[in-house]
């Protein structure tokens, strides 16, 4: 058994899971969960309007990695390459001092961020969301799976099937430039937004979901599985939870009709009535009602059903990776 890191910087959020690799000797791999942690630093703050990194945002960015960097040696994470993986997203992608940010990186964790393509962090994403699925082989999650992995700046769509055995699991994948932070920044100046900012974003976010439908059969998918923050978030609203429970959270189901009603309640709250939630995290009450937005677009776009939620995601396809990387 050996310990392996996986670290997502994306827009609004860095998390770090911590796992162990155990192996039975033969083809089959474990992996359990030793550490998972989120801050958020909105590292993509104002990289919409600039095209650059707040020095402020990257200085939050990496007080956040030195406390993951001593996580990581406490639990015996060897750092190098082998080992750890970091995956840059879409604030990133759009940054032009992106080197900055590279730099700052290596000497922290000393490895080299991935600034991942949008495709390559959806069938991350998906690998992540789906290996549990696809092991127990449950009549109630059919497939084709769709994944929707909605970030700060962009999210992504992934349909498949199988999360590790197979080879190429992704069928397809495309990742465009909705997010939560995005949409804030550029649509919903007022809080809560008006009307017209409302609209303004719902067609800023049809638009993109055609460009994610002309790739992706989105209307294929037998089960939605959607993950990170808002996905989970609006999960833990619609159980009516009084602090974040993972747990509970994990594969909660979340009708079309409540995902629809629990944005147009978000996009209708003020900050304060936001932030008195009990699941909300303090970094996601501005931009809350943007995410469920999207989230509830997506769905009506799918014409799902309503979602599954999923606590594991990119970070999950991305320690897997280190761990199946090591048995071959």
């Amino acid at each position: 058994m050996h310990t392996v890191a996986a670290i997502d910087c994306g827009t609004n959020s860095i998390r770090l899971l911590i796992s162990a690799v155990v192996a039975d000797g033969g083809e089959d791999v474990q992996l359990l969960d030793l550490v998972r942690r989120m801050e958020i630093v909105r590292l993509g703050q104002g990289v919409d309007r600039t095209g650059r990194f707040d020095p402020e945002a990257l200085e939050r960015t990496f007080e956040a990695l030195r406390g993951y960097a001593e996580l990581m040696e406490s639990h015996g994470v060897e750092f190098g390459p082998a080992t750890v993986r970091m995956a840059a997203t879409s604030a990133t992608r759009d940054a032009a001092n992106r080197q900055e940010f590279v730099d700052g990186v290596r000497a922290i964790i000393g490895v080299e961020p991935e600034v991942i393509t949008g495709d390559e962090e959806a069938a991350l994403s998906f690998i992540g969301a789906t290996a549990e699925l696809e092991a127990d082989g449950d009549a109630a999650f059919p497939g084709p799976f769709l994944v929707v992995d909605i970030g700060g700046g962009s999210t992504e769509f992934v349909i498949g099937h199988d999360g590790t055995g197979a080879e190429s699991p992704v069928r397809a994948a495309r990742s465009v430039d909705i997010g939560c932070v995005r949409m804030t920044e550029r649509h919903l100046a007022d809080d809560p937004p008006t009307a017209a900012q409302i609209d303004a974003a719902t067609a800023d976010i049809d638009a993109a979901l055609e460009q994610a439908a002309a790739v992706v059969p989105l209307k294929q998918a037998g089960t939605v599985v959607c993950v990170a923050g808002t996905a989970t978030t609006v999960a833990g609203i619609e159980l009516d939870l009084p602090e974040y429970d993972p747990e509970r959270i994990h594969h909660a189901r979340v009708s079309a009709e409540r995902t629809h009603a629990i944005a147009r309640e978000l996009l209708a709250m003020s900050h304060d009535e936001r932030a008195a939630i009990g699941v909300m995290h303090p970094g996601r009450v501005d931009v809350i009602g943007a995410g469920a937005l999207i989230l509830d677009r997506v769905i009506d776009r799918v014409g799902a059903a309503g979602f599954l939620a999923g606590e594991h995601d990119i970070l999950d396809g991305l320690a897997w990776s280190l761990s199946l990387a090591d048995t071959t």
